[in-house]
C-alpha cells in the first residue's frame, strides 16, 4: 500500500513539473511569436513522449492558416543530416569509402589538391573549398541546381585551407553529394533519399521542394518591413503593433540558392520530423556506429578565422551536425537552418532521450537565445 501511494505522490510531482515547464516554454514562445503575424511551431520530446507542441502565428499571409505540428516549413540546413545519413548509408554498404578523394568522382575537377580532398573533410566542413559560387547572374543565383552551382570547382585553383585543418561552414561541399549518390546508387538523389530514408522513417510527406510540386500544408518564409511612424505607434496595443510591419514573401524566387537540395532543400514538420528522430534512436537506417560516427566531433568550430556559423565556445561539428560539449551541461547534437525566411532549430539530447523543435518562418529571432533558455527549463534537475 506504501509503496502505491508513494508511486503516485511521484507521478503526481512529475506532472506537476512537467505542467509548470510546458506553463514556462509557452510564455516564451507566445512572446517571441505573435498571433496574427509569421511564427513556429515547437515541439518537445521526451522519451516517445511528446510533452509539448503548438503552433505559434500563421503559416501564410494571404490564408491566414495557422501554424501547428502539421505545418511544413523549409528545414533549410537541418537537411544536411539527412544527406549525411545518406552518404554514411552508402559507406556502410561498403558502396563508397569516406577517404575516397573527390577526384575519385569528379575526374574533370582540375586542381590536383582535389586528390587529398576526402568525402569526410565534406560532411565536416573542413574541406578548405572556398564557395566562390558566381553570383552576378540573378537568375543563378535564385533558381541554380546543385549540378549547377558546383561546376566553378572544375577551374577551382586555391583552397582556403588544407583539407582537414580548420573549419568553413559552406553549401556546396554538400551540394557534391547530389552528383556523388545519384553516380554510386544509380538512382536520382531524390529517389535514393526517399527509398532509404523518409520511407525507412515512416516520414511519409516528408520532401524535397520543388518549384511546380505541391507541398501540404506548407509555409512560406516572411521577413518584413518596419513602418511605424513613431514612438507612441511602438507602444501601442499587440493588434496596432500587427499593422506596424509590412510583411512580405521571402522564400523560393525572392532568395537565393533556394532550388538546391542536398545542402538545404527538405520541407517536413515537427510531427514528420519525430519520426526521424525516432529512427535515428532505433538505428532503423544506419547501424549505432556510423550514427555516433556522424555525431562525434571532427571539426572543431570554435575559433575558426574562416567561418562565422555557430562559431561559439565548446562547438565541433560531425557529419551532418553541430556538437555542444560545454563543460558541465548536457551534450547538445543540433544543426541550425537559415534560408529565406525560414529560421530552424533541431536539437537532440542523447543522454535525456530528449528532442527540442522550432520551425520557424520569420527570422527576427535570437535563436541562441531562445535555445539556451528552453535549456535552461528543460533540463533543470528539480
Amino acid at each position: 500500500m506504501k509503496r502505491t501511494l508513494t508511486l503516485i505522490i511521484i507521478t503526481l510531482l512529475m506532472t506537476a513539473c512537467t505542467n509548470n515547464k510546458v506553463k514556462k516554454i509557452d510564455a516564451i514562445c507566445s512572446e517571441l511569436f505573435p498571433a496574427n503575424e509569421p511564427g513556429a511551431a515547437v515541439l518537445v520530446m521526451k522519451g516517445d513522449q511528446i510533452i509539448f507542441d503548438k503552433g505559434y502565428g500563421i503559416a501564410d499571409i494571404k490564408t491566414k492558416v495557422p501554424i501547428d505540428g502539421n505545418t511544413f516549413f523549409n528545414i533549410a540546413s537541418v537537411s544536411k543530416q539527412f544527406t549525411a545519413v545518406a552518404a554514411l548509408k552508402l559507406a556502410q554498404d561498403g558502396k563508397i569509402s569516406l577517404d575516397d578523394s573527390v577526384k575519385k568522382y569528379f575526374p574533370y575537377f582540375k586542381a590536383d589538391f582535389f586528390n587529398d580532398i576526402k568525402l569526410k573533410h565534406l560532411l565536416s566542413h573542413s574541406s578548405g573549398i572556398p564557395d566562390t559560387r558566381p553570383r552576378t547572374d540573378r537568375n543563378f543565383v535564385l533558381f541554380g541546381t546543385d549540378k549547377e552551382c558546383i561546376q566553378y570547382m572544375a577551374d577551382l585553383d586555391s583552397l582556403n585551407f588544407a583539407p582537414g585543418t580548420n573549419y568553413e561552414y559552406i553549401n556546396p561541399t554538400f551540394q557534391l553529394f547530389y552528383t556523388i549518390i545519384e553516380n554510386v546508387s544509380g538512382e536520382t538523389f531524390e529517389q535514393f533519399v526517399q527509398k532509404n530514408i523518409f520511407d525507412k522513417a515512416g516520414m511519409t510527406q516528408t520532401t524535397y521542394f520543388e518549384p511546380d510540386k505541391v507541398i501540404p500544408n506548407m509555409a512560406h518564409g516572411y521577413e518584413y518591413e518596419d513602418v511605424s511612424n513613431g514612438p507612441e505607434e511602438r507602444i501601442a496595443t499587440d493588434e496596432v503593433k500587427s499593422h506596424q510591419k509590412n510583411w512580405y514573401e521571402f522564400d523560393y524566387g525572392e532568395e537565393t540558392f533556394f532550388a538546391t537540395k542536398a545542402d538545404g532543400g527538405i520541407y517536413s514538420s515537427t510531427h514528420e520530423f519525430v519520426k526521424w528522430e525516432k529512427a535515428l534512436r532505433n538505428n532503423t537506417i544506419i547501424s549505432e556506429e556510423s550514427k555516433e560516427l556522424a555525431q562525434s566531433p571532427h571539426t572543431k568550430v570554435s575559433g575558426s578565422s574562416f567561418s562565422s556559423y555557430q562559431n561559439q565556445p565548446n562547438i565541433s561539428y560531425g557529419y551532418g551536425w553541430f556538437i555542444d560539449e560545454t563543460p558541465g551541461k548536457t551534450k547538445t547534437i543540433y544543426h541550425t537552418g537559415d534560408n529565406g525566411g525560414f529560421k530552424i532549430l533541431a536539437c537532440r539530447y542523447p543522454e535525456k532521450e530528449l528532442l527540442v523543435l522550432v520551425f520557424a518562418n520569420r527570422a527576427d529571432w535570437d535563436r541562441t537565445k531562445l535555445r539556451h533558455d528552453l535549456e535552461d527549463i528543460l533540463l533543470e534537475d528539480k
